[in-house]
């Protein structure tokens, strides 16, 4: 291995997206994986051997590597603090499947303790990066929707109705929730980015179509303070899987993904009909972002301060459901 390539440990092999994140490690010039670890046996030794890769029989083990720089972690959200707080104490840096950490006051230690260690922690919410909403987030950002009054994100899939999504995803422990605190982080961390990060207010509706001990279909609506709107779902039991987003304004608005697959406009300077939205030039992914940060070439304060804010919203979106009422949240950052 080149003296510039960083090696990768696979931290967990619980999340269906630990193949995906090792693929992007193998496929990235800077990087390449070297080992996986997984506290239950069986996954750890069936996830490294499709890698073809060690696998290593404690987390310990994993860190101690001399050729392990880094770590991708997939392990159940529930231990994400643990783990990661040991890559951190390590020297190793980290990037970790959403959510960063099932608490808000867990998330911020994280963030601290990365920036005190100088370990870059960077977690993946890649939803931002595709070109349909960095386009829509142009947009609103150059005011060409006037005051965003409305976003609504969904994002589902049918996991649960044809039975490839793993039965783990539903216990309410590990898993620290259901379809929302999973699928429903990106339609969740979108609505912050199209409106804004601290909603004033969170109600949730949870249903439980398939009888699992977790919701397995979810809408969330984000109420600010200056009356817009937010509404972000997230579905399990979807067949044809979904990405669907509208971002509405006082002088505008924006569609993508009902029945058309491509961002489309209307009024104000979009004109007097429905009209597709030029999307320019592709941005870095959270896992480019992450390589840069290990290199001292990029900051990944953005996408922590992000990830904290999008456990909060998680967390009040769970306290909701189970409630059944609404979770305030001060807008100035005390709660």
């Amino acid at each position: 291995m080149a003296d510039d390539v960083i090696g990768v440990g696979i931290a967990g092999f619980w999340h269906v997206h630990a193949g995906d994140y090792a693929r992007e490690a193998t496929a990235h010039e800077g990087t390449r994986v070297v080992a996986g670890w997984d506290a239950d046996a069986g996954l750890a030794a069936e996830g490294a051997r499709a890698l073809g890769v060690d696998a290593e029989d404690s987390l310990d083990a994993l860190l101690a590597r001399p050729d392990v720089g880094a770590v991708t972690v997939t392990t159940a959200t529930a231990d994400h603090t643990d783990v990661i707080s040991r890559a951190i104490a390590a020297g190793t840096h980290v990037f970790t499947e959403k959510l960063l950490a099932p608490t808000v006051a867990e998330s911020e230690r994280l963030v601290a303790a990365a920036h005190a260690a100088g370990v870059a922690l960077v977690v993946s919410l890649p939803r931002l990066s595709q070109a349909e909403i960095v386009a829509a987030t142009a947009l609103v950002d150059a005011g060409v929707l006037g005051t965003v009054t409305y976003a609504r994100v969904r994002m589902a899939h049918d996991g649960w109705l044809g039975g490839w999504l793993p039965e783990r995803f539903a216990d309410p422990v590990a898993a620290i929730g259901g379809a929302f605190a999973d699928l429903g982080c990106h339609p969740a961390y979108l609505v912050q980015r199209l409106i804004g990060a601290r909603p004033a207010q969170v109600t949730a509706a949870y249903g439980r179509v398939t009888g699992r001990a977790v919701e397995d279909n979810a809408v969330v609506v984000a109420r600010y303070d200056d009356g817009a709107l937010g509404v972000a779902e997230a579905s399990f039991v979807t067949t044809p899987g979904a990405f669907a987003f509208e971002v509405r304004g006082t002088t505008a608005s924006l569609l993508f993904g009902f029945g058309r697959e491509e961002l489309i406009g209307k009024g104000g300077a979009l004109g007097d009909d429905w009209t597709p939205v030029a999307l320019g030039e592709p941005v870095p992914q959270p896992f480019d972002l992450w390589v840069a940060a290990m290199r001292g070439a990029a900051d990944p304060s953005d996408n922590q301060r992000a990830a904290v804010e999008l456990t909060r919203f998680v967390a009040a979106a769970n306290t909701a459901a189970a409630t059944g009422g609404a979770v305030d949240l001060d807008p100035e950052g005390r709660s």
